[in-house]
């Protein structure tokens, strides 16, 4: 096999190739590579070691004519023995052929990883017809899917896509995720079955595998379109081909009541200092309006006080202190019965989103796009905004302080802290307003009847 064969065809050197052409790889080393979900920040070495991601196994799974083997796991793979051999990687849903080689010995696979019909042919060189002639068809067949985080509003986003996928091509889909975010879903779900990681997984030969995941840097090989350009949810439905619509994954509702009076649950702490509502006032405030109302604020962060370095964020003073590293399931019972639940763009909101409670989502380094729909979604057009959606820039999760505009001036984070407590009072008087809640403290005056 020449050196030009061995790249990548979206190189010069591939496209200058007279036996290579659209978009994969054939390299004649006897090991396939492995991807990984794309890493953000790629100068600080070394990463460490994810224990969520499933790598595709080491041999294709699918035995073909003439010792040849193939499988979808990953995207298109190919293992071929000595020979002289002929190999087009195609949409079958399209006839594109996506890449073309002579190969003698070796690998071949297709550089796209998310969900596409893929037809592979493999002919003896100089023969008419194909001796491996398969089209993708994962009807009854073993598929992985799966989620290479840990991540709680992450896992939630995509989960429905997962469903929709199996429900779609009628497959034995095993699902792959974390332990605490399989446990409130497998109940819901008797159709797929769930891999508690870390762990071992239940297909040791899947006919095909797809990883979910949020890729930065432009990528375009493990998602066809960039993440920023379509939500944070929305990304999973267009890697495996399936209807993007968003709905809220289904969890267990419908347990008992365990606070007697009404009350509102707030979330205020998140992974970076971004994605906090930077205003120093605004949770205080709005604690204190919710309080005068009569409710009983309930903050359901995992921890009370959260930072580094010199900046620390605290529990709101007059909230009451639920916080602590509960169940998960434990938390969607107490949100299920809150009026309503305020939070920022992280995990407790997307969960909070399961339980069918009105929502008002505070951000402003995201776009109204990135999350789920909510009519009070609070957001401050007056300053810089969106810089986790603006493919521009790529988010660093080693970096708490990222701000990839004015980090370190009198502007940093002015996306949060030009929202203030007065804009989110204003949607909590029209969320009330909307759902026709009245004030806890008008609930116990007497009737003038």
């Amino acid at each position: 096999m020449s050196e030009k064969q061995t790249q990548s065809a979206n190189t010069d050197s591939a496209h200058n190739s007279t036996h290579s052409q659209g978009v994969a790889t054939a390299n004649s080393s006897t090991q396939a590579p492995q991807d990984v979900t794309a890493s953000v920040n790629t100068q600080q070495q070394p990463k460490p070691q994810n224990p969520f991601v499933v790598n595709a196994p080491a041999i294709p799974t699918q035995e073909g004519p003439m010792g040849i083997r193939y499988d979808f796991n990953d995207g298109a793979r190919v293992l071929l023995p000595k020979g002289k051999w002929h190999v087009q990687i195609e949409d079958d849903e399209t006839d594109n052929i996506i890449f073309a080689c002579d190969a003698d010995e070796g690998w071949v696979l297709s550089t796209k990883k998310y969900y596409i019909p893929f037809r592979i042919r493999v002919w003896v060189r100089g023969e008419k017809e194909p001796i491996l002639n398969h089209t993708l068809n994962l009807t009854g067949k073993e598929v992985q899917i799966k989620f290479p985080v840990g991540t709680l509003g992450d896992i939630i986003g995509w989960m429905t896509y997962a469903d929709r996928f199996q429900k779609k091509h009628k497959c034995a889909a095993e699902i792959t995720m974390a332990k605490n975010m399989a446990e409130i879903f497998e109940a819901q779900y008797p159709n797929l079955f769930f891999t508690h990681l870390p762990g071992k997984t239940r297909f040791e030969k899947p006919y095909a595998s797809y990883m979910l995941g949020l890729f930065f840097k432009g990528n375009d090989t493990h998602q066809p379109i960039d993440f920023r350009k379509v939500g944070l949810h929305r990304t999973a439905g267009y890697i495996l081909g399936v209807d993007t619509r968003e709905e809220a994954p289904k969890v267990k509702l419908g347990r008992k009541r365990k606070i007697k009076e009404r009350y509102v649950c707030i979330a205020t702490k998140s992974s970076s200092q971004a994605k906090f509502w930077n205003n120093g006032y605004g949770w205080e405030q709005v604690v204190a309006y919710l309080k005068d109302l009569g409710y009983r604020v309930i903050c359901i962060d995992k921890e009370p006080v959260t930072g580094f370095k010199y900046t620390w964020n605290r529990m709101p003073h007059d909230a009451e202190d639920f916080t602590g590293e509960k169940p998960l399931q434990e938390r969607i019972e107490l949100l299920e019965h809150a009026d309503f639940f305020i939070g920022l763009s992280s995990g407790l909101t997307w969960l909070a989103w399961c339980t069918n409670i009105p929502i008002i989502l505070i951000s402003g380094f995201t776009l109204p796009t990135c999350e789920f729909y909510t009519p009070y979604r609070v957001f401050n057009s007056h300053g810089c905004n969106g810089c986790w959606d603006d493919v521009n820039f790529n988010f660093d999760h080693y970096d708490y302080f990222w701000c990839p505009k004015f980090k370190d001036n009198d502007r940093q984070y002015e996306c949060t802290r030009l929202i203030t407590g007065k804009q989110v009072i204003g949607h909590i008087k029209q969320l009330m307003q909307d759902c026709q809640l009245t004030a806890p403290k008008d609930d116990k005056k007497p009737s003038n009847k």
